[in-house]
């Protein structure tokens, strides 16, 4: 009997003994647990933390990490070619470590389009606006989101983001022309790239020089490559557009071919002045025709508005050697004050201030010929070539100027006179010295009296021959400037040039006679383009195009008036194809009316 209460009382401490240690090990677990917990939440606020380090805009960690691991990145692109294509991204991420973007598969994933390895060749998209260079192409890595369980935790970029290559912003030509231009009009493409979306240059270089000028372009700082590297090893943008619009670029640099104005302009004068506009107005720019606006003139007067012409004086490079003479020359000529501005010595938005209400601008070949987009219209653009170096082969700033809509008119002066030239053939190569090369090249060099056409970018011969200093003959100078204002066109300034195209032709008909058996008439009618009626046009004009059926060629007619009889090659019993179209001014043509079928 005592055994069997004795062994009762074991069982009981047993079971007491057993249930203690449970309790103890469910509350160790939990502990555990709550410390595990506890210790997320502290690394999701750490990197919530980061995440704001990088933008001011507050982020839920945790929502953002599930979305991502449960929903992967997405991309949906436009265009049909890696030379026209920009991508819009969510959750595009970049690893700081492997200097590689990284697109995260999940059964949520969106790739459109989705290329396979065709994405290879030899790329996405270009992350710059200069179309298919190498250096410039955009492509990522791809992993399973099951591997962010190995990784290191992702900081999140709330802001909506533009990702691109800035090509050379130590050039202030590259910088508006591949950089500014381009980004500002691909952030009008698409609503949510605003004032609050954030830059992110992805190239490698430094700030520049010129640095100031794309922060004009957002309210937010933008982050350049090497910043990344500070904000963790994994960075993820939550909503982000890659690459930029080539649709405003006017000029190839010879990459391919020799250097010049592009195919395929799809950029007019009127979309660079609105950029203009957008830029000086961030700069604090008041124009001289926003004062006139505004029922003032430059001086505060009523009387004739000031006018000047501007002269880019430089100090290191191409110099112009009697610069002082020609200041003068042009005073007393124009009788016009002349005024000297220096990239070296003043800000750009003080220049572009002086420069947005002259008259005339004249300038070496050089970068600093791109702030001719803040003249006026009516202004004259005059650009000075060194010895050997032919005006015809290098023509961004012509190109600019004579853009429709641009209105401005170009004229160009060439040295023609040896001795009026000073070369610097021991300077550094990049600075036009030869020295390094072979005797004979540099023999070669010195004897040529016109740089061949070539292509970019280190041509020994173009570099030598660009970086001289320049004594300008003025008398051949005043001669190509006077002949050149010959062909200048009256602009008023506040009447930019019309680029309004015609509508179709409306209720286009034929009607058909046989005269002869060898003989008929075909008579086409039509009314005026719909629009035509609200507009001002000097010429109008009408384009008729005959072909007879199943022949390959046609008979053209441009004709003043909305019908017409036609007889001459017009045979009885046979179908003839007509179409029309409506002309202004010589160039501006409109599209074609349905094609008509007319028997005879």
């Amino acid at each position: 009997m005592r055994a069997s209460v004795t062994g009762c009382k074991m069982s009981v401490g047993a079971l007491l003994n057993g249930l203690l240690v449970s309790v103890v090990a469910a509350l160790l677990w939990k502990y555990s647990k709550l410390s595990e917990h506890a210790a997320l939440l502290e690394e999701e606020l750490h990197m919530t933390q980061q995440s704001q380090e990088i933008s001011q805009a507050r982020i839920d960690y945790h929502v953002a990490l599930q979305a991502l691991q449960e929903h992967g990145t997405r991309m949906v692109c436009t265009g049909k070619m890696h030379t026209d294509r920009v991508c819009r991204f969510d959750y595009l991420c970049y690893s700081s470590e492997a200097e590689e973007f990284v697109f995260f598969h999940s059964n949520s994933s969106v790739m459109l389009p989705n290329l396979g390895s065709r994405r290879f060749q030899p790329a996405l998209l270009d992350l710059s606006s200069v179309e298919d260079h190498n250096t410039q192409y955009f492509n990522f890595l791809e992993l399973p989101a099951a591997a962010l369980k190995f990784m290191p935790k992702p900081v999140f970029v709330p802001d909506v983001t533009l990702i691109l290559n800035r090509f050379n912003p130590d050039n202030l030509m590259h910088v508006f022309h591949d950089d500014l231009i381009p980004a500002f009009y691909t952030m009008k493409q698409y609503s949510d790239l605003d004032d609050e979306a954030r830059l992110v240059f992805m190239e490698g270089w430094g700030e520049g020089p010129h640095f100031d000028l794309y922060r004009l372009l957002s309210s937010k700082q933008p982050l350049l490559k090497e910043q990344l590297k500070n904000f963790g090893k994994l960075i993820c943008f939550t909503k982000s557009y890659v690459g930029l619009s080539k649709m405003t670029t006017w000029y190839q640099y010879g990459f391919v071919q020799p250097q010049g104005p592009k195919a395929n302009m799809l950029v007019s004068g009127n979309e660079i002045r609105q950029f203009a506009s957008v830029l000086m107005d961030k700069m604090n720019i008041t124009t001289v025709e926003e004062m006139e606006k505004d029922g003032g003139s430059a001086e505060g007067q009523k009387g004739k508005k000031d006018e000047y012409i501007v002269l880019f004086s430089r100090s290191t490079t191409r110099l112009i050697l009697n610069e002082a003479e020609l200041i003068m020359t042009l005073a007393q000529e124009f009788q016009m004050r002349v005024v000297t501005v220096s990239l070296e010595e003043q800000s750009l938005p003080s220049t572009v201030q002086v420069i947005s209400g002259a008259s005339m601008l004249i300038s070496m070949h050089g970068a600093q010929l791109i702030t001719s987009l803040f003249l006026p219209r009516g202004a004259v653009v005059v650009e000075l070539f060194p010895f050997a170096v032919n005006p015809e082969q290098y023509t961004p700033y012509k190109t600019l100027a004579t853009l429709q809509g641009m209105d401005l008119h170009y004229v160009s002066w060439r040295n023609t006179k040896e001795e009026n030239t000073i070369t610097h053939p021991d300077k550094p190569w990049d600075q036009g010295g030869i020295v390094h090369l072979e005797k004979e090249e540099q023999e070669r060099i010195l004897a040529s009296k016109d740089v061949p056409r070539h292509l970019c970018c280190r041509n020994p011969e173009w570099l030598f021959r660009i970086y001289q200093d320049t004594l300008v003959d003025i008398p051949s100078f005043l001669e190509v400037l006077k002949e050149g204002m010959k062909t200048k066109p009256s602009v008023k300034r506040s009447k930019p040039a019309s680029t309004v195209h015609p509508g179709r032709v409306r209720e286009p008909q034929c009607q058909t006679s046989v005269q002869t058996t060898n003989e008929a008439k075909l008579t086409v009618s039509w009314q005026i383009p719909w629009n035509l009626k609200y507009l001002k046009v000097r010429e109008v004009k009408y384009e008729v195009w005959i072909q007879e059926q199943g022949e390959n060629t046609y008979m053209p007619y441009i004709l003043p008036q909305q019908n017409y009889t036609f007889s001459e090659n017009i045979k009885p019993f046979t179908t003839y194809l007509v179409w029309v179209r409506c002309i202004f001014n010589k160039n501006l043509l409109g599209p074609f009316a349905d094609v008509l079928m007319c028997r005879t």
